[in-house]
């Protein structure tokens, strides 16, 4: 294939990003269409600029057939060139921005209901002692919509508690939380002499936090069998200790949020019969986003408050 622009030539006076995304797309969605609607280009429009960069480049990159498009060797190798080449440009692109905004004045993050009640006061308190300036603004939400503001890039920093994590999401673990199986005294379960069995702890109606939250997600993910349907679900974990304490029946949370009332006696821990019930609180945001450094310092924070 002949090339009308050598490719020695400084590529900065032909080549453009949007080929390279558009190929990219190709890549990852198997033909010229669906890569053109991932990257939001008119199809005949996304013909003519990858037959322009094949002829640039001076090779073809895509084996166009009626069953969609395959990479040709050189495509293979080019689409991963691209890749890099394309992430470098956001890590720059970010990396300057977070430099721009090094004296912002505002963090907005958002957390998990278990972090946000029993972790991020503290976190606030040396954030604010490092950083007297900057005000943090925190956004309360369950797992999955901090994970979905995170996703959309609504928010660009966050806190959950779920064990299912998106692929396109960096996390970091900051605490290793324990979950606890509490019954009010006057249940059977508070004067068993067995541990609670996961297939017994599956079968049996709980009072749950809501679809969404780490801690449901958490309980789901432990499952080897449909879970009995909750007798209530509520999105506070405050209300559910007081209802497991009127006696409206078991729960599983966190041991932040129990474990004054455990030593008050309002609730019995129940033992687990295997290894303890131990999940990760983790912070998370977007593979590609550079975390400013009012979001390093309060991530640092939180990791060495463990």
């Amino acid at each position: 294939m002949d090339s009308d622009v050598p490719v020695r030539q400084s590529m900065a006076h032909w080549l453009q990003l949007s080929s390279l995304e558009l190929l990219v797309g190709i890549a990852d969605h198997g033909s010229l269409s669906a890569g053109a609607r991932a990257v939001g280009m008119a199809q005949s429009n996304a013909s003519r600029a990858l037959k322009t960069l094949e002829r640039r480049l001076g090779y073809a990159l895509v084996a166009r057939k009626t069953s969609g498009s395959t990479l040709t060797a050189e495509g293979v190798l080019t689409v991963q060139w691209a890749r890099e080449a394309l992430a470098g440009l956001n890590a720059f692109a970010v990396g300057v921005r977070s430099l721009a905004e090094h004296g912002q004045t505002e963090l907005e993050f958002a957390a998990s209901m278990t972090v946000a009640e029993y972790l991020a006061p503290s976190w606030i308190g040396q954030l604010h002692e490092q950083l007297p300036s900057v005000t943090p603004r925190m956004r309360i939400m369950n797992s999955h919509d901090v994970i979905q503001a995170v996703e959309l890039e609504q928010l660009g920093f966050g806190f959950v508690e779920t064990p299912h994590l998106p692929s396109a999401l960096q996390s970091r673990e900051v605490f290793r939380d324990e979950m606890l199986i509490v019954v009010a005294p006057s249940h059977p379960w508070a004067a068993r002499k067995h541990p609670v069995t996961l297939e017994e702890l599956q079968e049996t109606a709980l009072i749950e936090r809501e679809e969404g939250s780490g801690t449901r997600a958490f309980l789901d993910s432990l499952a080897t069998a449909e879970r009995a349907k909750p007798i209530a679900e509520f999105n506070s974990n405050a209300t559910i200790g007081q209802l497991v304490a009127g006696g409206m029946g078991p729960a599983v949370l966190s041991q932040l949020a129990v474990e004054s009332q455990i030593k008050q006696g309002t609730l019995v821990e129940v033992p687990f019969a295997g290894p303890a019930l131990m999940r990760k609180l983790c912070a998370i945001w977007r593979k590609e986003r550079v975390l400013n450094p009012n979001e390093r310092t309060l991530l640092e924070i939180a990791i060495s408050a463990r």
